[in-house]
């Protein structure tokens, strides 16, 4: 055993471990709240909802299509800018950027662990700041704030801060982890798919793209090497998390796509929970393991050979072939691939299944009044026979 670089191996552990856990947490953070959001203008006389919104952008299948398209461009844009303008600008601009949007990231996301921590009874109990534009008596906009929401502000700053402030071409791992990871986690919990079919379509075209980009070019492993900005979690390959021997790297993508399926599944399963009365999460459960196992996967092969490999060449055949399996063996493979995760089209779906149950019952209730109505007409002709008689 003295030939196995546990450096190596620790990093691959460390890497697997935040990726699990990160899709794990972002899959918990789209599930929905108790209130259902809206978009229409609310009334300020009417009952306030908790301040707990569902903020979220719907990804459909026709978005699925062009992702790997835009993607593609991004990327490709991002190389010639790398090659013909030197990577250090692009650094700096960059590290600004998405720290400033890091820092809300980390905001909101040490606001739910605090809401998490206190338990909503308790958290609710805290004295809310409110702040809002009205339009006559319309609520254009708000933003509702708890006492610890502000108190966590300025220590969701100081990531930011530290990582802006240090040496470009020495930038702190654990910072870099930090502000990626929220990153991650808010877009887990912001984006959602609408449907399996939208996040199959989604999975199988960046799986051509990071093929493509990977094997068939440099300008993935380009990029991710040039880039030192918060768009990947690292982990040193050493037991002392120095990083003299350098790093290994996962990126973003590789998380928050695949995570966004895994976070589908879970929903799927609350969705089936409504009818059975039991939240059993069997398709979130094989989808993680699959997602984990295909990163096990990807690890095990990029060590064999010693090249950089696409992750989603494993991730996304795993992921899809978990949800197909788990639903033809358990019958419910029409329902789930018919299944729609958009607010709008489960609104639509509510509304024609009242209109029909009140169709159904103004059916049986004209039927009823018919039968009431000729039994009183048999009778009164029956009545008048005995008369007559």
């Amino acid at each position: 055993m003295d030939h196995v670089d546990w450096g190596i191996i620790s990093s691959y552990g460390g890497l697997l471990s935040l990726a699990s856990i990160s899709v794990l947490a972002g899959a918990f953070g789209s599930l929905p709240s108790t209130g259902q959001p809206t978009s229409k203008p609310r009334n300020l006389l009417e009952p306030e909802d908790e301040e707990e919104e569902n903020i979220s952008e719907v990804l459909s299948s026709a978005d699925a299509w062009i992702f790997p398209i835009v993607g593609s461009v991004a990327l490709f844009g991002t190389y010639l800018l790398v090659q013909y303008f030197g990577k250090e600008w692009l650094n700096r601009l960059l590290g600004w950027y998405l720290s400033f949007v890091g820092a809300g990231c980390v905001w909101r996301c040490l606001v739910c662990l605090a809401r998490l921590v206190t338990g909503r009874d308790r958290w609710r109990r805290f004295d809310r700041t409110r702040v809002f534009v009205l339009k006559g008596p319309l609520e254009l906009f708000s933003m509702s704030l708890r006492t610890p929401t502000l108190v966590l502000l300025p220590v969701s700053l100081i990531p930011s801060l530290l990582y802006v402030s240090s040496e470009t071409n020495r930038k702190s791992i654990i910072l870099t982890n930090i502000l990626a990871l929220a990153l991650a986690h808010n877009a887990l919990s912001i984006l959602r798919l609408d449907s399996f079919q939208t996040g199959c379509v989604l999975l199988s075209g960046l799986f051509l793209y990071d093929v493509y980009w990977v094997f068939g070019t440099k300008v993935m492993v380009e990029v991710a090497t040039s880039l030192d900005v918060p768009i990947k979690i690292l982990w040193p390959k050493s037991l002392s998390f120095t990083t003299d021997k350098g790093s290994t790297m996962l990126g973003l993508g590789d998380i928050v796509i695949p995570g966004m399926f895994v976070a589908l599944a879970l929903r799927y399963d609350y969705s089936r929970s409504k009818k059975t009365e039991s939240f059993t999460k069997p398709y979130f459960f094989v989808t993680l393991t699959s997602y984990t196992l295909g990163l096990v996967t990807t690890m095990t092969v990029m060590h064999t050979f010693g090249r950089a490999q696409p992750a989603l060449l494993y991730l996304s055949p795993a992921c899809i072939l978990a949800f197909l399996v788990t639903a033809f063996f358990r019958g419910e493979f029409r329902d789930a691939w018919a299944w729609s995760d958009n607010p709008e089209q489960r609104q639509g779906d509510q509304k024609a299944d009242t209109s029909q149950q009140v169709k159904r019952g103004q059916d049986e209730k004209d039927s009823l009044k018919t039968a009431h109505e000729s039994g009183r007409s048999k009778s009164k002709k029956s009545s008048r026979g005995r008369k007559d008689a």
